[in-house]
């Protein structure tokens, strides 16, 4: 049965949602009054910090992003090899250890995204303003530089800081679309001279970055995350943006910059919160899903023969390919925080396929990477680290929790959305994907429209990954839930091909 409401505001559930999950969704008065005596962006008359704003930086970020963390530009050199260089706001700079407004982003770790509001780990005076990397702005950043040599490997790196201004704020849609040719050159992009060829450059060299990743087993995974469109307070549609090229490009030079960070405070003897994803425990069923394509992945995890298999599946099918990654990324299982002391060999990251990888680049958005900016900065001055080992490890475990908890708020706000724009369509039969299965429930995602709920009845022997086609039965909006019964007529032959993937497993 539909529950009704007469509390339809996503808001109040987002709200809600951040107090439930043990995230505070509004800052405290002390922060209030700390944000009202910091005057402007962060100046120092530092000779150790470099000049660099007459480079042809800029930012490419989605359309509606105001807290801009990078920027980026490139330079050719001789033998084919190419300077790339990642900006990085630096937001410890404003924002000091321990300072009420520090002690908010502690307890949050992270900003949380929903269709409803946004809840920013710092205040929007700052993420959007002075510690943002805006457009025509002087700001303070620490800078990641990497020589990427013809081939794709990156034979020097440094780690420095640097003030820095962004000639042009882009947006991911207008420039993949330049890039791939099916859209005109973004305005920003014809007006400052010489940013076509700065783009293309970083185009190229970024494709070939994810070249040398793929060969080492990189996972390239598409999931599913709808946005609500609202109008007038309503949810009138579910839109989902495919990956494009230009967040690929965004995303290689991240992930680059991101090692390079790890790499420095491991030559630097200093300890190291690194962003960990380990060998995934659940390979029988990733196998089994891989059967079930007629395919084949080795009885040990290999991250490069289940690169291969996904490389072969989009090709296959790529409309239905993000509903497969969905799949791999439940079995992956989540990836978590940890702190590499000196001499420890490295966790790795199994998605990736790196061996050192620490998040330091969206220190307004995360406060993993507000750490990590502050060791690299105490490296870089010669100090003690700010945090001692034991502090680090605490803070690893709070970050992971805080994380989980973030998604969870905008998966459920997400849901709520959902909620409201299927109101009226109890009773419909829809074709869905497993996406959840344990001892707390089974879960499953529609393809269309794309939403997610939990299977209340008919889920026995089911696993994720197997395709059903479900019947909805009853939504709750204020909770986010979304109710479904697998219909009766597909109940035979899921349960046949459960059995068939046990067998070929074995």
């Amino acid at each position: 049965m539909t529950e009704k409401t007469d509390t339809n505001d996503l808001r109040a559930i987002a709200h809600r949602a951040m107090r439930e999950r043990g995230l505070e969704p509004d800052f405290p008065p002390d922060a209030i009054r700390q944000l009202a005596g910091i005057p402007a962006a962060a100046h120092e008359p530092d000779p150790a910090v470099r000049d660099l704003r007459t480079l042809l930086w800029c930012s490419i970020d989605n359309d509606t992003s105001r807290d801009l963390d990078q920027l980026t530009v490139a330079e050719p050199l001789a033998d084919g090899r190419v300077k790339l260089l990642v900006a990085v706001a630096d937001v410890d700079a404003v924002v000091k250890p321990l300072t009420p407004i520090d002690g908010h982003a502690r307890k949050n770790t992270t900003s949380v995204y929903t269709a409803a509001q946004v809840f920013p780990m710092l205040p929007e005076r700052l993420s959007t303003d002075l510690t943002s990397l805006n457009e025509g702005a002087d700001r303070l950043a620490l800078v990641i530089e990497l020589v990427v040599a013809a081939d794709g490997s990156v034979p020097e790196s440094a780690v420095y800081r640097a003030v820095v201004r962004s000639r042009a704020q882009l947006a991911y849609r207008s420039v993949a679309a330049w890039l791939a040719g099916s859209g005109p050159v973004p305005e920003k992009v014809a007006k400052t001279a010489g940013l076509d060829e700065q783009l293309r450059l970083q185009d190229r060299i970024a494709g070939i970055m994810k070249s040398v990743r793929d060969a080492h087993g990189a996972l390239d995974l598409e999931t599913i995350a709808p946005e609500a469109v609202m109008q007038d307070g309503r949810v009138v549609d579910l839109r989902q943006d495919r990956q494009n090229r230009a967040q690929d490009l965004i995303a290689d030079f991240m992930i680059a910059a991101n090692g390079v960070s790890a790499q420095f405070l491991q030559k630097q003897g200093r300890p190291a919160f690194r962003r960990v994803v380990r060998t995934p425990e659940r390979w029988d069923r990733i196998r089994a899903v891989a059967a079930g394509f007629a395919d084949h992945l080795p009885v040990a995890p290999d991250s490069k023969a289940l690169a291969a298999f996904l490389t072969r599946r989009r090709l296959a099918d790529a409309l239905r390919f993000p509903d497969l990654s969905l799949t791999v990324v439940k079995l992956l299982g989540a990836g978590e925080y940890a702190v590499q002391l000196p001499g420890e060999e490295p966790a790795g990251h199994f998605g990736l396929a790196v061996r050192e990888y620490s998040q330091s680049t969206a220190p307004n958005r995360r406060f993993p990477d507000l750490i990590t900016q502050r060791l690299l900065k105490a490296a870089l001055a010669g100090v003690p680290s700010p945090y001692a080992p034991t502090e680090l490890a605490a803070l690893a475990t709070h970050c992971t929790v805080q994380e989980d908890a973030a998604r969870k708020v905008e998966r459920q706000v997400r849901k709520s959305a959902a909620a409201l724009f299927l109101s009226g369509r109890v009773g419909e039969v829809f074709d869905a994907l497993v996406t959840g299965a344990s001892e707390k429930g089974t879960w499953v995602r529609v393809l269309t429209p794309p939403v997610e709920g939990r299977l209340l009845a008919g889920y026995q022997w089911l696993d994720v990954g197997d395709q059903l086609k479900v019947r909805l039965t009853g939504l709750n909006v204020e909770r986010g839930f979304i109710d479904f019964a697998r219909w009766e007529q597909d109940t035979k032959r899921v349960e046949q091909r459960r059995i068939s993937d046990d067998a070929t497993v074995r």
